[in-house]
């Protein structure tokens, strides 16, 4: 079995505060661990024993919901994080050739993560994205780069 690295201490700070936060909730398992990534950026493998600890959930719970959603990365993003929505309204006005167009845009300057999002809620002004916090609508490929490059907001 694969070992991660232990939580470093603000890690471990924000882990307490998100569980404290969360005890006693009623299915706690997805809002622990959006809270967790909002906190941290990402939801390190070393968190997910003390959370099934915290719920009396098995290990392997935990695991299989962090890995099943697409949401949640157990490593950190690198720079901000590029979503381009992956869902039907946007595919149907061009996002497959803006994610193809961005995959190449975020690998060439190497500092950004990209990542599908399955629905950012502007499917009447698609293609949709969001570029850290900051959603953006009808997004073409030279918008995607002015706004990658910090030139447009």
């Amino acid at each position: 079995m694969e070992t991660s690295p232990p939580l470093d201490a603000p890690q471990q700070t924000a882990l307490d505060q998100v569980l404290a936060a969360h005890a006693g909730q009623a299915g706690a398992l997805l809002p622990i661990l959006h809270a967790l990534q909002d906190r941290l950026g990402f939801v390190p493998s070393a968190a997910l024993p003390p959370i099934a600890r915290a719920l009396n959930l098995s290990r392997a719970e935990v695991h299989g919901v962090v890995s099943f959603y697409h949401h949640f990365r157990t490593t950190p993003p690198r720079g901000r994080v590029v979503q381009i929505c992956r869902a039907e309204a946007c595919r149907a006005l061009g996002a497959e050739a803006l994610w193809a167009h961005a995959q190449a845009a975020v690998e060439a300057q190497g500092r950004d993560t990209l990542e599908p999002a399955y629905c950012l809620g502007l499917c009447a002004q698609s293609p949709a994205g969001m570029i850290g916090a900051r959603l953006h609508a009808r997004l073409t490929p030279a918008r995607l780069d002015a706004l990658l490059e910090g030139d447009a907001a």
